[in-house]
């Protein structure tokens, strides 16, 4: 069964699936391990916040080196999130194919899906709510902030995912990592009423407050993607700013912890 386990490796500490579904090496990272100096302490991975970019690279490279993919920073895929619903399609390692890809991401995306071995994605976050989906033969990376999850961003992924894997909904697994809480995300009345419109009432389990990973499963449930099939992690980052970067808790100015995963080749199928 798929489980997220904490472990430190390389002096990085993750939240992983030692299993590898699929060939898939995927994380969650949480801030420590880094070299970046405050406000950015210390593992950020976010390129836009602020910080110094040699400081972004060598933590990128300590991430990478914690899923064992120390070599693979150059094919590294990091999109311009701009929490809209377009999905980048990684067909292929080859350096021409691969940069027109990195190109598309760099315009503006929030989901990748990747279908070649040997492709590191990264996606970057402070409270928006990371997925990783795991497909036999491919695996898909997004971010869904309250724009992308009620655009439903994570079940358009999970189309696009099954579409160039060939596969069901129901193969797939969801990892939802670390993001802000119910208890923590107080939104408008407005806005809660449209998220309760969209994925039901339970989404709002008090009056003004949010549960982005309901509205995510609920997303993910209309993809097809059984409930048996999602993992979610119950840390809240803005109650938890020891261990993950937050927006709102950090009054804006932070970092960026991740949400990493790539395939090694010969590794396709799911146990």
């Amino acid at each position: 069964m798929a489980a997220l386990t904490r472990q430190t490796t390389c002096g990085v500490t993750l939240l992983t699936d030692e299993s590898r579904p699929g060939g898939v090496a995927l994380a969650f990272t949480e801030r420590t391990g880094g070299v970046s100096e405050a406000p950015y302490a210390s593992l950020n991975l976010g390129g836009r916040c602020g910080d110094e970019a040699a400081h972004v690279a060598e933590n990128r490279r300590r991430a990478l080196a914690a899923l064992g993919a120390r070599d693979l920073l150059d094919r590294l895929v990091v999109p311009h999130q701009v929490h809209g619903d377009h999905v980048v399609v990684v067909r292929s390692a080859e350096p021409d194919a691969l940069a027109a890809a990195r190109a598309e991401a760099e315009a503006g995306a929030d989901a990748v899906v990747c279908a070649a071995a040997g492709v590191p994605v990264l996606m970057c976050f402070a409270d928006c709510v990371p997925v990783i989906l795991v497909a036999p033969g491919a695996f898909a990376v997004v971010h869904s902030g309250w724009r992308g999850t009620i655009a439903r961003i994570a079940e358009k992924a999970a189309h696009v995912l099954c579409a160039e894997a060939g596969c069901e909904p129901s193969e797939l697994l969801a990892y939802v990592g670390p993001h802000i809480g119910a208890a923590d995300y107080e939104v408008s009345e407005e806005l809660a009423a449209r998220f309760a419109a969209e994925f039901g009432p339970s989404v709002v389990p008090a009056p003004r407050h949010l549960d982005l990973t309901s509205a995510v499963a609920a997303a993910l449930a209309d993809a097809g993607v059984g409930e048996k099939n999602v993992v979610a992690c119950d840390v809240s980052t803005a109650s938890a700013t020891e261990r993950f970067f937050s927006y709102r808790a950090e009054s804006g100015e932070t970092g960026r912890h991740g949400a990493i995963a790539l395939m090694r080749a010969g590794e396709a199928t799911l146990g």
